[in-house]
């Protein structure tokens, strides 16, 4: 696959996603509307939110990752590193400057957001800055800018706002069911219990659905953005050393949802376990596996 299609590829995903995003967040509103009495009026509400979920998440998706990440304006005077290795970059690979954020936490990561390379931020943490050297470093910001090049952070961005999305309005929900008002709850009794268990059902597989749309979309294009980054910089050996350091950090990031985990180099919730079942419902691929290719280029 070229790049060419790879971009391509992504473009068509996101209005996928977007499209099933819509139906699936209507028809979960729907089967609700069931439960309470008035369908439609509830999947109407439903296709209003998610619609201008969609639609907000194309334009300001970038801004709601910062705004979770904590993420602040990198000041290219204190890092003057980031600042000259993105450019140097960004040269390199013929692309605009994008906009530098920094996250001030001591665990080493680093993302990619925005919806194309003219509104594109890399954003990194203090404690990538801290530990890296500038070869490793480059490495890192290769690898994020590939993703700005393959459009995958447009992808990322929407993917993270439709699941975050998803999961407040289930949490919602799921709260109103638990805690709602005694006389409500006698009304309810008196409802078809068919449309009760369909309902828990939707609930439970929402959530699923969420996690099968990040997986659908972060594997692969961390080992796509790994092969750019080195065919980038033309030293895969400064990615593979700087992974390694990422690997033998236990620190979790202190900011970070798991709606917007998929968005970052690794793990930030540095869970590490052995069991193949738990690794396939990751979001990250192994990072070993990684190290392994680079060093093989």
């Amino acid at each position: 696959m070229t790049v060419y299609n790879q971009i391509s590829e992504n473009k068509v995903k996101t209005f996928l996603i977007m499209f099933f995003f819509i139906l699936i967040f209507s028809s979960f509103f729907f089967l609700l509307g069931k439960y309470f009495g008035s369908p439609w009026g509830y999947f109407f509400l439903g296709f209003f939110i998610s619609f201008a979920s969609s639609v907000g998440s194309y334009f300001y998706g970038h801004k709601l990752v910062l705004m979770t990440t904590g993420a602040k304006i990198a000041n290219k005077k204190t890092y003057f590193n980031f600042y000259t290795v993105t450019e140097n970059l960004c040269l390199a690979a013929g692309l605009p400057m994008p906009k530098l954020y920094v996250i001030n936490d001591p665990s080493p990561n680093a993302f990619a957001t925005g919806r194309d390379p003219k509104h594109a931020v890399i954003c990194v943490t203090t404690g990538l800055l801290e530990i890296m050297d500038r070869t490793e470093l480059e490495g890192v910001i290769a690898h994020e800018m590939s993703h700005v090049k393959n459009f995958d952070i447009l992808l990322a961005s929407i993917v993270a706002v439709l699941v975050g999305t998803l999961a407040l309005i289930s949490d919602l929900v799921i709260r109103n069911m638990l805690w709602g008002r005694g006389s409500n709850n006698d009304e309810r009794g008196n409802r078809n219990p068919i449309f009760l268990v369909l309902f828990i059902v939707a609930l439970i597989l929402t959530p699923i659905i969420a996690t099968i749309i990040q997986l659908a979309i972060s594997r692969k294009r961390e080992y796509l953005a790994d092969a750019s980054a080195a065919l980038l910089t033309r030293y895969p050996e400064g990615l593979a050393r700087a992974l390694e350091k990422l690997k033998n950090n236990p620190q979790p990031l202190k900011r970070v949802a798991s709606s917007t985990a998929h968005l970052f180099i690794d793990n930030p919730f540095k869970k590490k376990n052995s069991s193949w079942f738990v690794g396939l419902f990751s979001t990250h691929p192994p990072i070993e596996e990684r190290i392994k290719i680079l060093k093989s280029m």
